[in-house]
């Protein structure tokens, strides 16, 4: 079965996409293509906890806003502090999808190139045990 080796975002401006990953993520660099481009444009690769994120620069791209998101799950106690850090980061958190009692809390906001992500404190387990409850009410 396959898994996910890496997710690229491509992005107009690449430090700011950057510095964004690294505030508001903890990301860590770990590759910046620098002088030698290897791929289709300009790009600099993360570590966030084991998870590789590549950036690629492309000032010609300009995404529409979309539902498609990724979601990372956060532990409820760090859910401020991430709130704190988007706005920092001159990010708007989003208004976030209604949810029944139990299913967690996220926090959904736009990158400077409308990726949408998502901050969630619950886990699929706990969802499918809540939307289970729901339709054993039936």
């Amino acid at each position: 079965m396959p898994s996910i080796g890496h997710i690229t975002f491509i992005v107009k401006n690449l430090e700011r996409s950057s510095n964004m990953l690294k505030n508001v993520f903890g990301a860590k660099e770990i590759y910046s293509s620098e002088a030698i481009q290897f791929s289709v444009h300009p790009e600099k690769f993360f570590l966030l906890d084991s998870l590789w994120i590549a950036l690629m620069e492309d000032p010609t791209v300009d995404l529409p806003k979309s539902y498609n998101h990724i979601a990372f799950n956060i532990p409820i106690s760090e859910l401020e502090g991430y709130r704190s850090r988007i706005k920092k980061a001159g990010l708007k958190i989003e208004k976030g999808r209604s949810r029944i009692t139990g299913e967690g809390e996220s926090i959904y906001f736009y990158d400077y190139d409308n990726h949408l992500f998502e901050l969630h404190t619950g886990s699929l387990e706990e969802r499918l045990t809540k939307y289970n409850s729901y339709q054993d009410q039936d």
